[in-house]
């Protein structure tokens, strides 16, 4: 159905033909790769210049896409590719695929002449080589790395560009999003400009679906090795920051989608594609770019530890406790060697105490495995009550326990030093550090109180931390509950607004301080209308929130909006205590229209706005009256169903009521 799509809609009268020279290999539209000096001559002593490409290139980015046996996901990523708003080649290197994609490829080519290239190799085994053949063919300002079975955003290329440009970026770190695979999200918190990369988490994704200045890659020879079937992109990735003297990140749209194939057939799906032996034998080689690139200090340091953390140690943890006696010895003996080799006190100092524990325990592989069962045992945990107290504390009690994975001989776990742990999301007004709440009582049963009026303003998200033999667990709290537990009214609390709720879908405890993300139970009400002198609608009402009144101060203004055109009036309102509030309408400001009444409060996090009510028994009767030879009237009325306060104005001329005699 594809092909013929393509044809109808590119070759016209040319169908059959396009479709010939596709079948016999696509020769006016495809190369084929003769062999590593096909690759190595695109940028030897013949090729043009950086310098002179960029002059006379049009293309700003270059898409490489290595192809084996993708045939089911090639028309979803081709076509994300072709859509995308930016000056851009697709280079496709189609890896000795035997599936039908080459003939589909060959199809794509001859529609799309002039934007997508196929170059055909003998099968590799692995993605670095039709990669690297991908660089050298490549024409673009920058280079950009899509797998045949993702595909992109439809302004992923057009937004990471634009972040290049405004800042000369070498790097440019594009939001991944996963289907039934893990992506990373440390470094995606938040769009940057310039992310410094020893004082950010972007070192922590080393995956080479990123935006590449093609010239970086060209003079400091960064390729792919060849030599791996896993981790070349770690290599690569690793390299290509070691020289990147910018580096950006576009975290606000999802650019790249990480799929995961339903046949389990890519290499990362494998069995044994990662083993932990062999993915530490790999591992050196970015840590020997980065000790060779990188000179000792806090950023060294800084990327060590990425590699200890998540690579080293990271052996000792699950794929420990997964692995025979042997391959134990095996994973210790190479932990040992990198510690030897590279660990650094700068290091030591960045690493977590169960870190430091295996660092202390590496002769001792009974140690390890315990440590290894600490950090992966479930945190069972449940929440049991959940309430405000007379202090306006929230009351937080729950249970928590740790149970050991694996099967037949589990330790036993015995928990202890507990706390409460609130957490800032990010893009709160206040800096992110943790708040610890003691508790009282143990595992079996222990409560916190949180004293929401020290909160800044933000969402909390809630967390209980459980210690055990020096390594402390953290996990949310409030999924699991002891019977059903009503979520706590909204409160008050020294004219903030406190917001306890259940998150969905998954059931947390957070808590919003000052209206976030929650929507606020509020209630505006008028108890009277009346006109006063100037023609001036007075307004007096009552405000509540949850289920109390707030303090006069909270009450910020009166907001007129015009239904049609979306203008507004802003009109100053008295608070007073108990949640009274007065307002002075003077109707004549308010231009012809329909008008819909709001109050907005300051609830201690962004401004809320609430319809004004009224029943229809206390709205004022209309007022007209001659402003010059034009007449004004203002109907204030009750809106049907909800009983909300709007007005309808109108104005009435001289020449408006000759045009209507005329018609």
């Amino acid at each position: 159905m594809t092909g013929t799509i393509l044809q109808r809609a590119r070759m016209g009268d040319g169908g059959d033909a396009a479709r010939k020279r596709a079948e016999d290999g696509g020769d006016a539209v495809e190369e084929r790769a003769g062999g590593r000096e096909a690759a190595e001559h695109a940028d030897g002593p013949d090729a043009p210049k950086t310098s002179e490409i960029s002059r006379t290139s049009e293309i700003d980015v270059s898409v490489i896409v290595p192809v084996h046996n993708c045939r089911p996901y090639l028309d979803r990523c081709l076509t994300s590719l072709l859509i995308q708003r930016v000056s851009r080649e697709i280079v496709v290197v189609d890896d000795g695929s035997t599936d039908g994609s080459a003939e589909l490829l060959g199809l794509y080519a001859s529609c799309h002449r002039g934007v997508i290239r196929v170059i055909r190799q003998e099968h590799s085994g692995g993605a670095g080589r039709p990669r690297n053949v991908g660089v050298a063919h490549a024409r673009g300002r920058y280079v950009f790395f899509c797998d045949a079975d993702d595909y992109l955003g439809p302004e992923a290329l057009e937004r990471m560009l634009a972040m290049a440009d405004r800042n000369g970026s070498d790097i440019v770190l594009g939001k991944i999003v996963g289907h039934d695979r893990r992506a990373p999200v440390s470094m995606f918190r938040q769009s940057a400009e310039r992310a410094p990369l020893g004082e950010s988490s972007v070192y922590n994704s080393l995956s080479c679906f990123k935006l590449f200045r093609r010239e970086m890659l060209r003079r400091h020879a960064i390729r792919f090795d060849e030599t791996l079937l896993v981790g070349e992109d770690v290599v690569f990735t690793a390299h290509a920051y070691c020289h990147a003297r910018v580096i950006s990140v576009v975290a606000d749209y999802d650019c790249y989608h990480l799929v995961a194939r339903s046949d389990g057939s890519s290499i990362m799906q494998q069995d044994g594609s990662r083993d932990p032996v062999s993915w530490l034998r790999m591992i050196r080689r970015p840590i020997e770019l980065i000790v060779a690139h990188v000179r000792p200090g806090a950023l060294r340091d800084h990327l060590l530890r990425r590699h200890f953390r998540l690579d080293a140690f990271g052996s000792l943890g699950r794929p420990f406790l997964e692995a025979g006696e042997v391959q134990r010895k095996e994973l210790v003996a190479e932990v040992a060697d990198m510690c030897d080799r590279w660990l650094t006190d700068g290091v030591r100092a960045r690493l977590p105490a169960i870190d430091r524990s295996r660092i202390a325990a590496l002769q001792d592989i009974d140690r390890l495995v315990r440590l290894a069962h600490i950090e992966s045992a479930v945190i069972r945990r449940e929440l049991i009550e959940l309430r405000w107290d007379e202090r306006d504390r929230l009351v937080v009690s729950g249970r928590v326990a740790l149970s050991a994975l694996g099967q037949g001989d589990r330790p036993e776990l015995v928990g202890g030093g507990l706390a409460l742990v609130l957490r800032l999301r990010p893009g709160g007004a206040a800096p992110s550090a943790d708040v610890v709440v003691p508790v009282t009582g143990d595992c079996d049963g222990f409560t916190g109180l949180v004293d929401v009026a020290g909160l800044p303003s933000g969402v909390w998200d809630v967390h209980v931390t459980v210690e055990c033999e020096g390594i402390v667990r953290l996990a949310r709290l409030g999924a699991d509950r002891d019977g059903p537990i009503s979520q706590p009214v909204p409160r008050m609390i020294d004219g903030v607004v406190a917001l306890p709720y259940f998150t969905r879908p998954h059931g947390n405890l957070s808590l919003d301080v000052g209206g976030h993300v929650v929507s606020v139970p509020a209630s505006v009400r008028l108890t009277r209308t009346r006109w006063a002198l100037g023609h001036r609608l007075v307004l007096d009402g009552e405000v509540t929130v949850g289920a109390g009144a707030p303090e006069g101060h909270v009450v910020r203004r009166l907001v007129w909006r015009e239904r049609w055109s979306g203008r507004e009036r802003h009109e100053p309102v008295e608070g007073r205590t108990g949640g009274a509030f007065a307002a002075r309408q003077a109707v004549g400001r308010l231009g012809p229209g329909t008008w819909d009444a709001y109050l907005e409060l300051d609830l201690g996090g962004p401004p809320a706005r609430f319809r004004i009510e009224v029943g229809a028994e206390a709205i004022v009767s209309p007022r007209t009256w001659w402003r010059g030879l034009a007449r004004r009237s203002v109907r204030p009325y009750a809106t049907a169903g909800k009983g909300r306060l709007s007005a309808v104005v109108r104005t009435f001329t001289p020449g408006a009521f000759i045009r209507r005699i005329l018609r």
